[in-house]
């Protein structure tokens, strides 16, 4: 591939803005590291934290330097709260626009499980390159071979939404899915969400019996993946999170927002927990307060530690159909404004998907 050779891609230049303030440009396609493969894009998912780093939310944990390619430069910050130094440490290397499938066009000098020509699932590393691109760099460390039998945007679907839902799961709820563990009744808010459709899922996987929220329009389809019960979050039960066979909750996966831990509490079993995987300040107040005062329930922030083992495993799920990725809309790139909007509305059934 010739050096210095454009690509189409989109970039926002200050904080702020929505989908108005993405532009289309055309920049040099990147150079991999010696530890990166360089992958021309075929499916980017768009995840909210893509567009509430625009918007500025977390700007004191990730400021940006402009104009600025979603996934691109990310520029540390010394921070001396000891517990968001920790936090800034991990969500540095999520940055956005990081989901992507593709085919490795370019190896760097050290890459040794893949060769050009090769169908890949990769979550970018956010200094290297974006995902709202043709191309992008991705560590070799957080790609895995994409088979045929998955195609581009249900591989890009899967790695911050999914990997969060397996982590939430498997290690902060120790939800066994291969159904060996003692039965466990799961709540998951949001179910109709990108993180909360893959959670559904992977729940029943387990031995689990699965208590799930959403808007009354998605009731039957989170029914469709799996859950035992269904609730409509606008109805008086739906907003107290009453199970309607009256189970406590073992554990909480919490992709929604807005729900404080009152709500949370006469619900959980005795030594329930709430996974929080959008954690604010009150989550981290809450976490700590529990800890000080010995409770048995917990809340217990999710920070995403993506591991290639874990993409993989999900990967091979989506293979054999024992997981799928829902595909809410498809954009082409020059349209990723559109794919931005509808993510910032809010109202998105599963993923919603850029194609360049």
């Amino acid at each position: 591939m010739a050096e210095n050779v454009k690509m189409h891609a989109v970039q926002y230049e200050r904080y702020g803005g929505g989908a108005a303030g993405l532009k289309h440009v055309d920049v040099p396609i990147p150079t991999p590291n010696k530890d990166e493969v360089l992958v021309k894009l075929e499916a980017t998912s768009i995840n909210p934290f893509d567009w509430k780093v625009q918007k500025g939310m977390i700007r004191p944990l990730l400021p940006r330097k402009f104009p600025h390619i979603p996934g691109k430069s990310i520029s540390p910050l010394v921070l001396c709260n000891g517990i968001f130094r920790l936090l800034h440490s991990l969500l540095v290397d999520l940055g956005t626009a990081l989901d992507v499938a593709g085919e490795v066009v370019r190896l760097g000098s050290d890459v040794k499980n893949f060769k050009t020509g090769d169908k890949v699932v990769a979550m970018l590393n956010p200094t290297s390159g974006g995902g709202l691109a043709e191309f992008a760099v991705a560590r070799e460390s957080l790609t895995v071979a994409r088979p045929t039998e998955v195609s581009a945007a249900e591989g890009a679907g899967l790695p911050v939404a999914a990997l969060t839902a397996h982590q939430a799961l498997a290690q902060s709820a120790e939800i066994k899915l291969d159904r060996t563990g003692n039965q466990a009744n799961i709540l998951i808010t949001a179910a109709s969400g990108g993180v909360g459709h893959y959670a559904v899922q992977l729940a029943k996987l387990g031995n689990t019996h699965v208590t799930a929220t959403c808007g009354a329009r998605n009731i039957e389809f989170v029914k469709s993946l799996g859950a035992d019960e269904v609730l409509d979050y606008k109805t008086q039960d739906g907003a107290a999170l009453n199970s309607p066979s009256g189970r406590k909750y073992d554990a909480v996966i919490h992709c929604a927002s807005g729900i404080p831990w009152s709500t949370f509490e006469p619900n959980l079993s005795a030594n329930g927990k709430v996974i929080d995987i959008t954690p604010g300040p009150s989550a981290f107040l809450t976490f700590a307060l529990k800890k000080l005062t010995f409770s048995k329930k917990q809340l217990v922030p999710l920070i995403l530690i993506p591991k290639s083992e874990h993409l993989n495993y999900l990967v091979q799920l989506v293979k054999e159909r024992k997981l799928k990725t829902v595909i809410d809309s498809k954009h082409p790139l020059n349209k990723a404004e559109d794919a931005w909007a509808k993510s910032i509305d809010g109202h998105a059934t599963g993923k919603i998907v850029v194609e360049p």
